[in-house]
């Protein structure tokens, strides 16, 4: 009998994956080049590899072992955003944000960096966002230090300069931190007003808890406004859309699933997101699942039950009676509200609605503003530029206040304006709702 050897298949034949990532998407890419001009990085930079298009051959490349991951091939692929803008032109349905989502975990599992950089890391996504009593610490710590004066004198004396690697970055951009009283949880239960029409469920976050809670607050009591009982599940903590998108799939995953048993307890028409980034990976949930038995149903059902603030409130008229709200804005759109979500009109409507409120659009009002997630502080150099381009936008509208969605892009957009000197306001937009609910002066 001859002997038969078995030669390994190919290259290019079989599932491709990175990091055990499907990436087979790729090959959905017709390279028209229709994503180039909606590419922020592309736009700045003008090569062929910070663009979507050649991100995917990259990413291809990759996934065949036809390249190896090195610095130059890391530095275009760490340079992207993830904002998805591509995907709303793709006519061919390319799923980026899962192509980067990947490529950036084959990064980390590759090119974990320094000690320094692997222990800030954990630090963040294992240590803080994975353990909300942690997290709530660290807050009261960073509160500690901006209300003592710590923080002034840090900067004054330039010490926060000396810091390695892009930390001063992560220290500019330290929101101011509320005291306690406004960083306490809602009461799991808030009661419709009228008679009911829903029972919701609202993700409070992680990072939105603490820095943002007057934003949970404020979408609460519009819900409630809207006849919906609220609840507030007690055990919820990080959704992992952090995680996902720094290439942190395994923590990912684990918070998923964290995510998922505690809302399926409270047995709700729908839960309601009102962190664009959340939302999107939430209702991403049942793909990121997919392969886990015990789990997929599941993930699908959830994610299906997930709802962006804007997009539950505008299927039907909003309740009044609605005070005036005397103010001209314009509307930035968060880019995984536009393009995750693919939700863009339903925020203009409900501002429609408000009385007194003047919207002016905003050129580029769908293009990044440099924070996507985490960006702003691993890549302050793009972030800046993208920053000041979105800056100048809104300055020329002539408004007095921004309305967005996302609590990353008004910690953005508020330090470019006020490094421009500008006064005008950056308000989330169930602030908006609320002041015309509560009659409170805008």
């Amino acid at each position: 009998m001859a002997h038969i050897v078995h030669e390994p298949p190919p290259v290019g034949l079989g599932p491709l994956a990175l990091h055990g990532l499907s990436v087979e998407g790729v090959n959905q890419c017709v390279h028209c080049g229709l994503c180039l001009a909606s590419c922020p990085t592309f736009a700045e930079l003008g090569t062929e590899m910070d663009s979507p298009r050649g991100r995917i051959f990259l990413i291809k490349a990759l996934a065949e072992g036809r390249m190896a991951l090195t610095d130059s091939t890391t530095r275009h692929l760490s340079l992207c955003l993830d904002c998805r803008a591509c995907e709303t032109v793709c006519p061919a349905g390319v799923p980026y944000g899962r192509l980067i989502e990947a490529a950036k975990a084959e990064i980390e599992r590759q090119r974990p960096g320094s000690l320094l950089r692997r222990l800030f890391r954990w630090l963040n996504f294992g240590l803080l966002l994975g353990h909300p009593g942690m997290l709530r610490l660290a807050a009261a710590m960073t509160r500690v230090y901006q209300a003592s004066g710590l923080q002034r004198l840090a900067r004054a004396s330039g010490i926060v300069k000396l810091l390695p690697g892009t930390l001063p970055a992560w220290e500019a951009l330290l929101p101011s931190m509320p005291a306690a009283a406004e960083r306490a949880p809602l009461p799991p239960l808030i009661p419709a007003e009228g008679p009911r029409r829903a029972r919701v469920a609202l993700l409070t976050g992680c990072v939105q808890s603490v820095v943002f809670g007057a934003h949970n607050r404020a979408t609460a009591r519009v819900l409630a406004k809207n006849a919906c009982a609220v609840i507030v599940p007690e055990s919820q903590g990080c959704c992992g859309a952090l995680n996902a998108h720094g290439g942190d799939h395994a923590r990912a995953l684990e918070m998923a699933r964290r995510t998922i048993a505690a809302f399926e307890a409270a047995r709700v028409d729908a839960v309601i997101v009102n962190t664009s980034g959340c939302g999107a990976h939430m209702k991403a949930y049942g793909r990121l699942l997919a392969e886990d038995p015990a789990w997929a149903a599941r993930a699908q059902r959830f994610a299906a039950s997930v709802q962006d603030v804007s997009e539950f409130l505008a299927k039907v008229p909003l309740r009044g009676p609605l005070s005036p709200v005397p103010v001209t804005c314009t509307y930035h759109d968060p880019c995984h509200v536009v393009h995750g979500q693919k939700i863009k009109q339903e925020p203009r409507r409900l501002l429609a609605q408000i009385p007194g409120l003047t919207v002016v659009e905003l050129a580029e009002s769908d293009w990044c503003c440099g924070s996507a997630g985490l960006y702003n502080l691993t890549e302050p150099a793009m972030a800046t530029r993208l920053l000041q381009r979105k800056v100048g936008h809104v300055l020329a509208t002539g408004a007095e206040a921004v309305v967005t969605a996302n609590p990353g892009c008004i910690l953005q957009i508020e330090a470019g304006l006020r490094a421009s000197g500008s006064t005008v306001r950056v308000l989330h937009i169930v602030e908006i709702l609320d002041r015309a609910y509560t009659g409170a002066r805008a």
